[in-house]
């Protein structure tokens, strides 16, 4: 299998995973000091899976990065990126994230995706 192809596949299901378990919080309320606590341990749980999600990403990124290098391909492709934007405001207005969260959050990985592919060099 290409070896681009299964990392696209492993980020696409951490992030399935991410979206699922988003369904924990609203079947757990915190009534005690010790819900709290295990919240707070779920959310740094969630947090260190966002962190490996997006560095996953950006590994992805640079290898984007070298093939528009080497084919001529300037980073900014904003076609694209608008339907990035578009299917990320769907599916998080489906977990219940605002469209202006969503809009921001792309626009901040898609910056640093920038200055990444702009740093692949050959």
């Amino acid at each position: 299998m290409n070896r681009n192809f299964v990392r696209a596949l492993l980020l696409a299901t951490g992030i399935w995973m991410l979206f699922c378990i988003t369904g924990y919080a609203q079947s757990n309320a915190v009534n005690t000091k010790q819900d709290l606590d295990a919240s707070r341990v779920r959310i740094d749980s969630l947090d260190n899976q966002l962190m490996k999600i997006l560095g996953e990403r950006e590994r992805i990124v640079k290898v984007i990065g070298i093939y528009k290098e080497k084919n001529h391909i300037p980073p900014l492709q904003s076609a694209r990126f608008q339907q990035v934007v578009e299917k990320g405001i769907a599916a998080g207005n489906k977990e219940g994230l605002s469209t202006e969260f969503i809009t921001e959050l792309l626009n901040a990985i898609h910056k640093e995706s920038l200055r990444i592919e702009g740093d692949s060099k050959l």
